[in-house]
């Protein structure tokens, strides 16, 4: 079984108000992309990732003219995918909804939120934490709530799936070095505070011995910025519980840096455009998490990167179509039961 996560940049932007696909010659909001190029890339990226489920982040928004589910069923029907179901959950103002697309052959899913009395609250709920030791506890909400699914195979396995779209860090609307910094630490403080809340979960998900995988675009990473050694450690060692017994962490190999050398290239789920320096920047974002029963039978992860991968940068419509879908690139994870 193949599950995956992928982060689909302005999906929401490929349809028209009442959620019909526009696949003309107008740019999409990818540079130099239009509509139609995109819509065809994501299209042959799907067919080749050849996924049961796929947790898509940024799906089109769910609102009261168009709905995720019937635009995701329609791109699917369009393009001939198996995974031809989808699920949301807690839908979200953001324009940026988390769905599950799957093969319906394969799978059963359904949105199963928990949370609660005695646990942690459920995620389109708040939060109470200090988040700035002040002795005062501050109220924390996710803008985009996690997508918890339960999900049965064919053969009865039952599997908790938790699709996440964890806060940025970018210090977005600063226009002073001295503002960028402020902000840049309100948002980690945020952030971290939607990871404290998550591994909650996660902990009560291991508690029950429930088979889990947390997965997506977690907009953090090991080692990748100053913050990390400020707050001592990464939103994602929180969640996958670094500090905790091994029968209670989660696992991914590029959750970890894992270089032997500081001249060993690291692993890369996405890669941005940054004009002032007028180069590409590489950060490894999205991730599968799994609980340690899902690892027994070596799980085989894969980041469908268009020049790391070398299946993909073999293939020249597979990595032209990855190149022009997003700004992301799926990563997947092979699991034997």
């Amino acid at each position: 079984m193949r599950i995956a996560t992928y982060n689909i940049e302005w999906f929401t932007n490929l349809f028209d108000r009442n959620g019909r696909m526009m696949a003309d010659g107008e740019w999409s909001s990818r540079y130099q992309v239009t509509r139609r190029e995109q819509l065809e890339a994501i299209g042959i990226v799907l067919t080749a990732l050849d996924a049961d489920a796929i947790m898509i982040i940024e799906a089109p928004d769910n609102n009261r003219r168009r709905q995720t589910v019937a635009m995701l069923e329609g791109f699917a029907a369009q393009f001939e995918l198996r995974q031809r179901r989808a699920l949301i959950g807690f839908s979200n103002d953001t324009q940026q909804e988390i769905a599950l697309l799957y093969d319906p052959d394969k799978l059963k899913a359904t949105h199963d939120p928990r949370g609660g009395e005695g646990e942690s609250p459920r995620f389109d709920q708040s939060y109470r934490i200090d988040l700035d030791i002040d002795a005062t506890l501050d109220t924390v909400i996710f803008s985009k709530p996690p997508l918890e699914v339960a999900l049965r195979t064919e053969a009865g396995r039952l599997l908790r799936l938790i699709g996440v779209h964890i806060k940025s860090k970018a210090p977005h609307g600063a226009g002073s070095p001295e503002a960028e910094t402020r902000i840049a630490i309100e948002n980690r403080r945020k952030q971290m505070a939607q990871c404290i809340w998550l591994r909650e979960r996660v902990e009560e998900h291991l508690a029950r011995n429930e088979s889990l995988i947390v997965l997506g675009d977690f907009n953090d990473g090991p080692g990748l910025d100053e913050y990390e050694k400020l707050f001592g450690r990464s939103g994602l060692d929180i969640v996958v519980g670094e500090q905790a017994p091994p029968e209670l962490r989660l696992r991914d190999p590029h959750a970890r840096l894992g270089r032997k050398s500081a001249c060993e290239a690291a692993p890369s789920s996405a890669r941005f455009y940054l004009a002032p320096v007028g180069q590409y920047f590489s950060a490894m974002l999205d991730f599968v998490l799994l609980s340690p029963d899902l690892c027994v039978d070596n799980p085989k992860w894969r980041i469908w990167h268009p020049f790391d991968d070398p299946v993909c940068y073999k293939t020249p419509e597979l990595r032209e179509a990855l190149l022009q879908a997003s700004d992301h690139f799926p990563v997947s994870v092979d699991l034997s039961f």
